[in-house]
């Protein structure tokens, strides 16, 4: 049967719309083997995935068991940013992201590699003032090259650049504007596309799931760069939501738009925090939340894939950054689904 994201009629809108409210997600006695965010995904054209914490993998076996079995892709937390592959100038460290490709490629997943350029997360060494404009231009260029290059033909789509804009839509003051100018964006993006012709290159940031100064900053930018011929392929929303600050309104006429621009789009790094404790009205608000971005990636062409970031809150990194909110992901510490993972399922089962 077609997915009903190639059938996209005024009926199947208003269903996946709706299904916030329609559904009520109950949990079966005992899983069956397929019974899996993966599978439900099956036939969508949407890729479900999870971050991964390279610490967890190795030593918790539930953890592993629940990663290579719920989700069909898999993107680092970490272990492929500046600062763990390079932490001493020109010495490489790729063990724990080659580790990650393995165990993606050993559970059938494909890898989103994060990220190549950023204002955080580089390594000690790398100081504005220890190095003039043109040394941090090849010493950027060498980082993309060598880092992609590793990965040719294994990482199915890199975050190239992150978070380069304020909430009013300006460009973020960072070592690379600030030395480099703008035009370190377009550069990347070459460069990332020389070292692997294949992979998917996307922008990605936070607060750009609905309309706003922010996202508008990114539409404009991606039109830009496409005039310019720069290989930009993706527009990647991370999708961190708090409770306390409602729910947007507007994530579906924002994912459309960049649709219509012929670019994919994904959900990157989705979670939902609230105030502790969690109550059942604010469980059965985060599954809602969940519910929006998912029906919002469904209901486009282009969206891709849909990452929750981590996918138990044993491992989450809310509550080590916002004192007094966590329980962001859609299982418990000790690995229970929560109302949040059947409404993910009973999503991608309804628009396979």
């Amino acid at each position: 049967m077609p997915s009903i994201r190639n059938k996209l009629g005024a009926a199947a809108t208003g269903t996946l719309l709706t299904l916030g409210l329609a559904l009520a997600p109950t949990a079966p006695a005992a899983a069956a083997a397929d019974d899996t965010l993966r599978s439900a995904a099956r036939g969508t054209g949407v890729r479900i995935g999870t971050a991964i914490d390279m610490t967890a993998l190795a030593e918790d076996a539930t953890y592993r068991e629940i990663a290579g079995r719920e989700f069909n892709t898999v993107t680092p937390e970490n272990v492929m940013k500046w600062e763990a592959v390079e932490p001493t100038r020109g010495t490489y460290n790729w063990a724990p992201a080659d580790q990650l490709v393995d165990f993606a490629r050993s559970h059938g997943q494909k890898v989103r590699g994060h990220t190549l350029v950023w204002h955080s997360q580089n390594p000690s060494w790398l100081t504005e003032d220890a190095f003039t404009p043109a040394q941090l231009r090849r010493l950027l260029r060498q980082h993309i090259l060598d880092e992609v290059g590793h990965f040719r033909g294994r990482i199915w789509a890199w975050d190239v650049a992150n978070e380069v804009f304020n909430e009013d839509g300006t460009p973020r003051d960072t070592i690379w504007l600030r030395a480099l100018g703008p035009g370190y964006i377009a550069d990347a993006f070459r460069w990332a596309h020389q070292a692997d012709p294949k992979a998917k290159l996307f922008l990605n940031d936070y607060n750009v799931e609905w309309l706003s100064p922010k996202s508008d900053a990114y539409y404009n930018l991606i039109i830009q760069l496409r005039r310019q011929g720069v290989p930009v392929h993706g527009f990647g929303m991370q999708g961190h939501l708090a409770l306390q600050y409602g729910l947007p309104t507007t994530v579906l006429e924002n994912v459309q738009r960049f649709d219509a621009l012929g670019v994919q789009t994904a959900f990157t790094e989705v979670d939902i925090r609230m105030q502790l404790p969690a109550d059942p009205i604010k469980v059965a608000a985060q599954a809602e939340g969940f519910g929006l971005l998912l029906r919002a990636c469904l209901l486009v062409r282009n969206c891709v894939s849909y990452t929750v970031w981590g996918f138990t809150d044993k491992y989450s990194w809310v509550p080590g950054v916002f004192q007094g909110e966590g329980s962001a992901t859609p299982y418990t510490e000790d690995y229970q689904p929560k109302p949040a993972y059947y409404t993910l399922r009973d999503t991608l089962r309804l628009a396979s």
